[in-house]
């Protein structure tokens, strides 16, 4: 038997399969004379999947249909009967039509009638013929340009055809495009409803596919032209939109600079690339995608639908089974290097990216958003805070085709920016500017939510700041004269003193500390600040008492050493310091008296050690 050639024998029952309606070419066939039959059959079974398909606004059930009435036209004007056999399908029939149960009821009436089962399915050819039953495996069409491509040049980006309106066309490039007409005649329903059928009959090519059939609305990858058909009940009237990408860059096309590039090459294993739609976001991501595959790293892609521009070694990988979730349990079988991930938009998307990348596989996610802190917040909550750090690690954001901004995620434990105490320390998340280090936003729990904060950038000292820090001064010059206090925030400062003061500032468990900040309403860093040369000049002290005398407490290290008390630039005592390095002035002395006013008035105080 001849499976493939014409077949022009008389006396021939010829039975039809879903497939073969759904691709269309049968009524041509019949017109034409390369089919010639005495009685076309076609199966119940088959009527009614055409029609369960076509009441889910599938397009390939209104296509078979239409075949359907071509057949009875063209088979009625050479006098061929058609006639419909078979038993209708039950519930549990229609239930298990994706495991052959609609298949082996058409095949059942093929054989009941004796006839030759005509099909588009290879795997129906494979079974019938093995049964025994007749067989015509019609794959003889041949592919032809579609008709949209029309609407395309080199600066489309996308054509919109929509019922009752005009076709347009977004025309220009990445962030730089406009929206315009570019027929002069309404779109009509026919119109669409012929045209999806092309499109849904090209599908079935090589380098072509349907990536996604829901009732409604179906996507189907033709070459690089992304193309999504709708219909009633999903939108209120036919439209079809083809999406084609009009460039192909690499990371050379772009500003990146050296400090960039090196972290992508050697560093950077959870990136985030966002930005508004049609700002190229896709375009950056295969270009990186390229990038690692060209450095020798095994390379491997998840889209749905499948339209990356990558290398011919990068292999593309779309739902398995409906799911990324099924298709990751695969992806580490191959165990990739690092995994694009385009459009991560479900919350199960979420999860099987930090799966993946908590696995050890270097992903690169593109994620719709409008600032590029938006596309961090789409991660809050889907996965715990304390993990997201360790699953991103740079966000890229991009805007008219150009990146715009680059972030940076580490994890700390401090005391979250504006707050004061030290016992409100916690995980925090600091996202840093990347060229230039400089934090910008924090991202902790407070309360019973996580929050993102925007840290403010350091501006010039007002006049208030001024007044903080001079009062700061007043304070902690009690205990070192030449202490040194740097204001950080309108809610935090620094002090800096020499290093033997710092235990009578903190206080035992931290209470002269604790009683200051609240005093002054501030949160206080104290911190050593450098050792002095020993060789002379004034000397860093802090004041103590005793019942009987007034000590001035310098370092240790000068003990032995002779100098000299200064107040107001009067000196009131010279006096060789003590082992402890203390000066003692006994309280009933002249220069005590003269050294507590002094105090009492902020007059200047020095101690001066000799050379």
């Amino acid at each position: 038997m001849n499976k493939n050639g014409p077949y022009t024998a008389r006396w021939l029952k010829v039975v039809l399969d879903t497939s073969v309606l759904i691709n269309g070419g049968i009524a041509r066939m019949i017109e034409s004379g390369s089919l010639v039959a005495d009685e076309i059959i076609i199966p119940e079974a088959v009527v009614d999947e055409l029609q369960s398909q076509a009441a889910q606004r599938q397009e390939r059930g209104f296509s078979g249909l239409e075949e359907i009435r071509r057949i009875k036209d063209a088979a009625g004007s050479k006098e061929v009967p058609v006639k419909f056999d078979g038993t209708r399908p039950t519930a549990d029939d229609i239930s298990l039509s994706d495991r052959g149960r609609i298949d082996a009821m058409i095949k059942d009436v093929a054989r009941q009638n004796g006839a030759t089962l005509y099909t588009a399915d290879r795997l129906q050819s494979l079974v019938a013929d093995a049964e025994g039953i007749p067989i015509k495996l019609v794959q003889d069409r041949e592919e032809k340009m579609p008709e949209f491509l029309k609407y395309f040049d080199p600066v489309t980006m996308s054509v919109h055809l929509k019922e009752g309106s005009l076709p347009r066309a977004k025309r220009g490039k990445p962030g730089a495009f406009g929206l315009e007409e570019i027929g002069t005649t309404v779109l009509t329903r026919d119109y669409l409803h012929d045209a999806a059928s092309e499109i849904l009959d090209i599908a079935e090519f090589e380098g072509s596919g349907t990536e996604i059939s829901k009732p409604g609305a179906e996507v189907v990858q033709y070459k690089d032209y992304r193309i999504a058909i709708t219909s009633p009940p999903f939108s209120e009237g036919y439209e079809i939109t083809i999406v084609h990408p009009i460039v192909r860059l690499t990371l050379d096309d772009y500003d990146v600079s050296e400090k960039l590039m090196a972290r992508f090459a050697e560093q950077a294993e959870g990136i985030l690339i966002s930005g508004p739609p049609g700002s190229g976001k896709s375009t950056l991501a295969s270009g990186l995608g390229n990038f690692y595959h060209q450095k020798g790293r095994v390379v491997k892609t998840f889209e749905s639908p499948r339209d990356l521009q990558v290398d011919s070694g990068v292999t593309q990988y779309t739902r398995l089974d409906g799911s990324f979730e099924n298709s990751a349990d695969v992806l580490l079988l191959v165990r990739p290097d690092y995994t694009i991930f385009d459009e991560v938009r479900r919350r199960e998307d979420f999860q099987t990216f930090a799966d993946l990348r908590l696995t050890g596989v270097g992903m690169v996610g593109v994620v719709h958003a409008n600032a590029p802190l938006d596309a961090i917040q789409r991660f809050i909550g889907k996965i715990e805070l304390g993990i997201i750090p360790s699953v991103l690690d740079t966000v890229v954001f991009v805007k008219s085709g150009r990146i715009e901004a680059v972030y940076r995620l580490e994890l700390k434990v401090k005391v979250p920016s504006g707050m004061v105490e030290h016992d409100l320390a916690r995980p925090v998340i600091e996202i840093r500017r990347f060229e230039d280090d400089s934090l910008e936003y924090e991202i902790y729990t407070f309360g019973e939510e996580n929050v993102m904060v925007p840290v403010s950038a350091e501006v010039p000292q007002s006049g208030v700041r001024k007044l903080a820090r001079e009062r700061l001064l007043e304070v902690f010059k009690r205990f070192d004269p030449r202490a040194e206090v740097e204001i950080l925030t309108d809610d935090s400062a620094k002090v800096r003193v020499v290093g033997h003061t710092i235990a009578s500032i903190i206080g035992r468990g931290g209470s002269k500390i604790n009683d200051l900040e609240k005093t002054l309403g501030i949160h206080i860093d104290v911190a050593e600040k450098e050792a002095e040369s020993s060789s002379g000049g004034d000397l860093p002290f802090s004041f103590a008492e005793s019942r009987s005398s007034m000590m001035l407490n310098v370092d240790r290290s000068y003990a032995g050493r002779h100098a000299d008390v200064m107040a107001n630039g009067e000196q009131i005592a010279s006096s060789r310091i003590g082992h402890r390095g203390q000066i003692r002035l006994p309280k009933r002395s002249e220069s005590a008296k003269k050294l507590a006013r002094a105090v009492s008035s902020k007059g200047e105080i020095r101690v001066v050690v000799r050379d």
